[in-house]
């Protein structure tokens, strides 16, 4: 009888064959401290994209997507305990959204296996594949983000700037300092003087940094900032009567809640954007399946915003990455080393896009074994204060690669130089 008893269950799990594990997405978010307003929405739209794949498609292969959620508060060491504390829980990918917590994670996400995805943020250099197995940082980063501010620069002024004066006004963080070494090397070839200024942690008071840009009168102030100090540096931009079609921020200082609090006094402000915003069919797939059934990670009061859309963007594209995986390895239940493969050849077309429901969202791309970074390409938008919405004044800019791929180059061997790393590729 028992033998029969046992014979019997057996057969009744292997008819029902292995249960599948979730796939995890960790999000290390900030919805505390004073970059709270940027962490939140981007946070939002993360975790309502995979919501909603989950409640529509039955998850991603058919295999529910899981997020853990850690807060980090913006901390460096935080992040890392946040990164401690679920790497074990099967963890995919990354995404901390942090510069500072991104420099912590590159040794440990290299040592432990698992992909690390830093779009338009963290170490540029990352996007030298040879070096950086397990770093991905498409669609774009800073060092093209800084490249495109100034070849708009050069259209508005009929490609010479060599009469120019350019402030870049910057976070005093290695997030802040990321595009100095590119601003330098472009002024070089270009001929404009810049001048760099610090504004320290978190951004709130800025008077003599904006008295010395009143003393100076540049042409031009670029503005790499991160919460409140967008919204400060508006302001002060305002108080000095700066022209604001003379101030642009880059993807980080263009939000509607960097612009708002100054009201009438933001229009025209301009920043860049390494992603369209638009009334996209996803949305209405995401109040459907997410907010309408109480599922949101928020109100809903952030759909369709700067930065919302930017996290569905971040989370759409780490799931099509998953599927790429799964096509890859013949399985839906993918490791984070299959996970790494297929974000490493990653393929986002005119026609994914719109099939995902998200039409020209980001520039075409894909990713190769050298080329973790995709194409580089940014929009630069203008505030319309009276609207109260971002306008694109521009296409898709492409980089100066001829200035920025030597720098990659230098700064990535150099860390593989420090840290004895063998290069790896072998592409045609």
């Amino acid at each position: 009888m028992r033998k029969t008893l046992t014979a019997l269950a057996l057969a009744a799990s292997m008819a029902a064959g292995p249960a599948l594990a979730d796939l995890v997405f960790p999000d290390l978010s900030y919805r505390t401290g004073p970059y709270a307003a940027g962490g939140i929405p981007f946070s939002d739209g993360y975790r309502d994209y995979f919501t909603m794949v989950n409640e529509r498609d039955g998850g991603i292969g058919g295999v529910p997507a899981r997020v853990i959620e850690c807060e980090t508060g913006y901390n460096t060491e935080k992040g890392v305990e946040c990164y401690e504390a679920t790497k074990g829980e099967g963890a995919l990918i990354y995404q901390p959204l942090s510069t500072g917590i991104t420099y912590q994670l590159i040794p440990k996400v290299s040592a432990d296996g698992i992909p690390l995805h830093t779009m338009g943020y963290g170490r540029t250099s990352a996007k030298n594949g040879e070096v950086f197995e397990w770093v991905f940082n498409y669609p774009a980063n800073y060092w093209d983000a800084a490249s495109v501010a100034i070849k708009y620069l050069l259209d508005e002024n009929g490609g010479d700037l060599s009469d120019s004066k350019i402030t870049l006004l910057y976070h005093n963080s290695a997030y802040g300092k990321e595009p100095i070494r590119t601003l330098e090397s472009l002024a070089e070839k270009h001929g404009y003087e810049l001048t760099t200024i610090a504004v320290d942690h978190p951004g709130q008071e800025q008077k003599s940094q904006w008295l010395q840009i009143r003393r100076e009168r540049p042409d031009y102030v670029i503005m790499w900032g991160w919460g409140v100090m967008n919204q400060v540096a508006i302001q002060e931009a305002a108080n000095i009567r700066f022209p604001m079609e003379n101030f642009i921020g880059n993807w980080w200082a263009g939000a509607e809640h960097d612009v708002t609090p100054a009201g009438a006094a933001a229009d025209g402000y301009k920043s860049l954007n390494m992603n369209r915003i638009a009334d996209y069919p996803v949305f209405a797939d995401i109040r459907t399946h997410v907010i309408d059934k109480g599922l949101a990670a928020g109100d809903g009061s952030n759909v369709g915003k700067v930065l919302y859309t930017r996290g569905m963007y971040a989370a759409m594209l780490a799931v099509e990455a998953a599927k790429t995986a799964q096509e890859i390895h013949g399985t839906d239940q993918i490791d984070a080393a299959m996970m790494r493969d297929g974000m490493e050849a990653l393929e986002m077309t005119a026609a994914k896009m719109e099939a995902l429901g998200a039409p020209g969202i980001g520039p075409e791309f894909g990713v190769t074994c050298s080329n973790h970074g995709g194409s580089g390409g940014g929009i630069v938008q203008q505030w319309d204060a009276s609207a109260g919405e971002w306008t694109a004044l521009t296409d898709y800019i492409a980089p100066d690669d001829e200035i920025l791929q030597p720098l990659i180059e230098e700064d990535s061997m150099a860390f593989a130089a420090e840290n004895d790393i063998d290069l790896r590729c072998n592409e045609s």
